[in-house]
């Protein structure tokens, strides 16, 4: 029991700063006299002495384009699942507002890639950005058409 309180104990208090000359930290509050850094509201970030920063020293990586697409992929095996559950119908022609339309794709993606992942055996009618030629095969096989937007037919 008294080892307990003597832990307690040995937790150091916060330094109150400013509260007169007997405290040891009174008057100037540790900040020493004058010059930049004893002012309230000034901070010297990433300041290295004159020594070249950090920031600078290191190249600049990367570059982030504006008008990226963003392509969304989707399985074979996937769809065939999403025809047998009913969320997309195997009757309409499919593409990207079908998958926008029933929340499987996020607003933002505004391209998608057919891949062959998977059994399929549907007939349908989609109409894609890009496939796989193994995808193109199995839709083809399985009785159905794909057309792809902006590619030489």
């Amino acid at each position: 029991m008294i080892f307990l309180n003597t832990l307690n104990n040995l937790k150091t208090k916060k330094i109150r700063v400013g509260r007169g000359i007997g405290s040891g930290k009174g008057k100037t509050s540790g900040r020493g006299v004058k010059g930049q850094k004893s002012r309230s509201g000034v901070a010297i970030k990433s300041f290295e002495g004159g020594q070249m920063p950090l920031y600078r020293r290191l190249p600049k990586r990367g570059f982030r384009p504006i008008y990226k697409d963003n392509v969304a992929v989707i399985n074979l095996g996937n769809l065939q699942r999403l025809i047998d559950t009913n969320k997309i119908s195997s009757e309409a022609k499919i593409n990207i507002d079908t998958f926008k339309k029933s929340k499987l794709f996020r607003k933002s993606i505004n391209k998608f890639k057919v891949l062959s992942n998977g059994d399929f055996n549907s007939k349908i009618h989609i109409e894609a950005d890009y496939s796989s030629k193994n995808a193109k095969e199995k839709i083809e096989k399985a009785g159905g058409q794909i057309t792809l937007k902006n590619q030489p037919k």
